[in-house]
């Protein structure tokens, strides 16, 4: 048979296809999917896991007059392909080049920008409401959500309020049991039960008053038309439960979902990740965090870790193997995960919250309200803080400086290497009389020997890395490496007129190092990968007016602009953050 794939750029094509034909397109689908995830990287398993689904959306579905929300977006390889975006597709994820992820800017076809989970109910029950409003009621809203973001609480308050309208909505359950890790919780027992048929409680869905109709297999190309083409002419919002296999058609994606999950470059016609390399390199940040927490965890038993769905991404697994009774996934839900870390605070544990910095901003209120307010010394280890790449905007941990900072009785630390992490959390399990945000970077440090013997850090302290005649740089967190590679661009005698320190508390803020550079050098620099906007340098700033200092100070971090995706060396020279840049900006300085 003629290839199907290369005749397909839009939904209109697709629709000229005889149905018997769609498995064939199916099959293509997923080798072009696989062919460029091994060598450009991505997100595998998830799109691997709905091509019939998507193929069946568009099918019966008139998009992009048809409003198709997909929830978080890692599944949307498929659709980004069938929508006039299949020759750019060997760019996804590339600097300027697509998004891994639906975006409004993009494309007509991307009904919503996503990112964060447990958005698409209410997004599509808000485009159904307009739709009602304006008189169109023959326009279709469909949600595609998955059976770990469903059970957020914000999916929940969609289905609530959803159940009790009589808009045309249309929510799909993508059920595969998996997120990024397996889901947890009761709805999963409850959503295995119904795939099983043992489930003696009425159907929660229905309860929500919606038509529910399922579980259907997902990869049933023609009961999956069948069943939409059903939904289609009935009113109010309805439910369908599609069971489907993340990975579905790549044996290694289906054995080993976590690890497909996003894996990398692999070998595209056996599967196989490529041998990593032998040699030996420190290790990952998020590892520092997993093994240190187990090491203090044998010694202090008051020590509880918890992570919103991510014990892979943060490392938290390993606590949870070792002490599975102290160590919890509470699923999507990062304002539980924060409230949750509270309430055991009030009884004398130390709860260790590990969540990413852009997931953080989910949970605002409750870190003010919950924990804050109350000074409770919750210890939030935020993964993934400052620029994380070619994920995008979506996950660009670059507000957390700023929206914490505000907040009273909060401790904000940025460690500049893997051995500060350790001792910051040493010195937080201690026992501090507030709560304590720690915030480190995606990827890998500098030193190789990190597991060294704790030490103690004083709150509020930071520290002279070099003396200099004219100049001062005060940096935060990892930004330091960049400041150390751009001295070395340097000449010695240029290097000796700059003075490096680095702060390591955003707050408190090290005042009397500050009164000391303030009162020394007449041009500061501070650098730092938040948004420079109310974070790090801001702060040195109000500290310098309040005090009536005149240093001229200029501040280097993220722009008021939304960064998108492209590899972290690409983006920080994109900012004028990389070490050339830096060094150019300092001899010009001197």
């Amino acid at each position: 048979m003629t290839k199907l794939l290369q005749h397909i750029d839009s939904p209109k094509d697709l629709r000229t296809l005889a149905k018997e034909d769609l498995p064939f397109l199916a099959k293509e689908l997923r080798e072009f999917i696989i062919q460029i995830v091994a060598t450009k990287e991505g997100h595998l398993g998830a799109s691997l896991g709905v091509v019939e689904l998507t193929i069946a959306l568009h099918y019966v579905f008139n998009t992009p007059e048809d409003l198709l929300i997909w929830d978080v977006g890692h599944q949307a390889y498929v659709h980004k392909i069938l929508t006039e975006r299949k020759s750019q597709f060997d760019t996804n994820r590339q600097l300027d080049g697509l998004s891994g992820f639906p975006k409004r800017d993009e494309s007509k076809y991307d009904a919503f920008g996503v990112g964060h989970s447990s958005t698409s109910i209410s997004a599509a029950l808000g485009m159904a409401i307009a739709s009602k409003l304006k008189g169109d009621f023959k326009k279709q809203h469909i949600a595609v959500i998955g059976d770990a973001s469903i059970a957020s609480g914000m999916a929940f308050e969609g289905l609530n309020h959803a159940g009790v309208t009589d808009t045309n909505l249309l929510v799909i359950l993508n059920d595969n049991a998996i997120g990024i890790d397996p889901s947890v919780g009761a709805l999963k027992m409850y959503l295995t039960n119904v795939k099983k048929g043992t489930q003696k409680q009425d159907n929660i869905f229905e309860a929500l008053n919606f038509n529910y109709s399922g579980p259907i297999d997902g990869h049933d190309l023609p009961k999956v038309i069948s069943e939409l083409e059903r939904l289609k002419t009935i009113p109010g919002p309805k439910f369908l439960h599609l069971i489907t296999t993340k990975g579905k058609g790549l044996k290694q994606a289906e054995l080993d979902q976590v690890k497909y999950h996003a894996p990398g470059k692999f070998n595209a016609l056996t599967g196989d990740l490529f041998e990593k390399s032998k040699t030996v390199v420190p290790p990952k940040f998020q590892d520092v965090f997993g093994h240190t927490i187990v090491e203090l965890a044998k010694t202090n038993e008051k020590i509880i870790g918890i992570t919103p769905a991510m014990p892979t991404g943060s490392s938290l697994k390993y606590m949870m193997k070792a002490f599975p009774e102290r160590a919890f996934d509470v699923g999507i839900a990062e304002q539980h995960a924060v409230t949750l870390s509270a309430g055991l605070a009030t009884q004398g544990f130390i709860p260790f919250c590990n969540i990413y910095s852009t997931f953080l901003q989910r949970a605002y209120d409750q870190i003010i309200h919950d924990v804050c307010l109350q000074n409770l010394p919750v210890i939030f280890c935020l993964d993934r803080a400052g620029l994380v790449g070619e994920d995008g905007a979506t996950h660009q941990g670059v507000f957390d400086l700023a929206f914490l900072r505000c907040i009273p009785n909060l401790i904000i630390f940025a460690p500049r290497n893997e051995t500060e992490l350790r001792n910051i959390m040493f010195t937080a399990q201690m026992g501090l009389d507030h709560p304590i945000a720690i915030r480190y970077p995606r990827g890998r440090g500098r030193e190789l020997d990190w597991k060294q013997p704790f030490s103690t850090l004083e709150i509020g302290k930071g520290e002279p890395l070099k003396t200099g005649a004219k100049i001062a740089i005060l940096s935060i967190g990892t930004m330091a490496y960049n400041v150390e590679d751009a001295l070395n661009l340097l000449t010695l005698e240029q290097q000796n007129d700059i003075a490096v320190f680095n702060m390591r508390f955003i707050k408190p803020l090290d005042e009397i190092l500050l009164h000391s550079v303030l009162s020394t050098y007449s041009k500061v620099f501070t650098i730092e990968d938040g948004t420079v906007i109310g974070g790090f340098g801001s702060a040195v700033i109000t500290f310098a007016s309040n005090h009536q200092y005149n240093t001229n100070i200029e501040t280097l971090g993220i722009p008021d602009t939304f960064i998108e995706h492209g590899s972290v060396t690409q983006l920080q020279k994109s900012l004028g953050l990389d070490p050339e840049s830096l060094a150019a900006l300092f001899l010009k300085a001197l």
